[in-house]
């Protein structure tokens, strides 16, 4: 049995797709059929039920999945604590992001630091920031950037750097350059789907502004700001985003930005580890790099 095996099965476990599985591992879905299969072979049992396009573990599969996923966190800790043993800051890095730090900031992140180390091989995993902030609290990531908080006491959020949020809309809506925050129910609104850090902390700023979110006239609801944007443009309605997420649309005059006349919209974006968990090497050396990047505050 080997290691592969158990990661392929653990894998399929999670996620019940082969296809699915081997999205997540970079590979190719008759690799993982292959693996499952060896795997079966070994233990000469059955560890998925095919039943049509689904699959179901079997009885032996939930023996199996504690322990399989036990043996490959002691692999990744020994691994990690060899690691930080060494003297140089080496191996593999798995930051785990909100989409607009993930998609717009952390990037030229690793570029920078993987040019002061070379032999770090970055992997980032991108969600919304109630499921980034979830597998930092489940031990699934060690290290992410979070565009707001949430109220776990495990886990430490330091601020790294700040944010804007503006209203955007399409050159051609006859909505005017500078309205009242009140005004924002008149017209037709794209939002972010729940548990995106730009809409939590959108819905918050309303709410302390004496705005209830509930005022707007939502037409759409997206899962990433790049199709909150495109949606903009096709003049489905007005949204409100990152400044970071709409710099070059906004430089091209693809899009607009209008100005709200009595609230500004501001909010910070966070580093999120667990509040008692030491890091590798390699990943305290990039925390550490993170905070030369702007002026270093104190940690909430």
């Amino acid at each position: 049995m080997e290691t592969r095996h158990l990661k392929i099965f653990v894998a399929v476990y999670k996620t019940l797709s082969f296809t699915k599985a081997a999205e997540l591992l970079y590979t190719s879905q008759p690799t993982v059929s292959e693996h499952i299969r060896n795997l079966e072979d070994q233990l000469d049992c059955k560890l998925f039920d095919r039943l049509g396009r689904s699959i179901m573990p079997t009885i032996q599969a939930e023996t199996l999945y504690p322990k399989a996923a036990a043996i490959l966190e002691d692999l990744k800790q020994l691994k990690d604590e060899v690691s930080s043993a060494g003297s140089t800051v080496a191996g593999e890095l798995t930051i785990g992001a909100s989409t607009i730090p993930g998609t717009y900031l952390l990037p030229k992140y690793a570029a920078a630091f993987k040019k002061k180390y070379p032999k770090i091989i970055f992997e980032t995993q991108i969600k919304d920031s109630t499921r980034t902030a979830s597998a930092i609290h489940d031990k699934r990531l060690l290290l992410a950037i979070v565009g707001s908080k949430t109220f776990s006491r495990k886990i430490e959020f330091t601020p790294l750097c700040e944010d804007q949020l503006i209203v955007i809309a399409n050159p051609e809506n006859p909505i005017p350059a500078r309205i009242k925050l009140e005004s924002l129910g008149k017209y037709p609104f794209i939002t972010r789907e729940t548990g995106s850090g730009t809409r939590r902390n959108m819905e918050k700023i309303f709410t302390n502004a004496g705005f209830s979110p509930n005022q707007l006239d939502i037409v759409a609801s997206f899962g990433s700001s790049t199709a909150v944007k495109e949606a903009v443009k096709t003049n489905l309605g007005i949204a409100i985003v990152s400044r970071y997420a709409v710099e070059t649309e906004l430089k091209m005059g693809w899009l607009r930005e209008i100005q709200l006349k009595d609230i500004s919209m501001n909010r910070t974006f966070y580093i999120a580890k667990l509040a008692k968990r030491s890091l590798p090497r390699q990943y305290q050396a990039f925390y550490n790099f993170l905070l030369q990047q702007h002026q270093e505050p104190e940690t909430v």
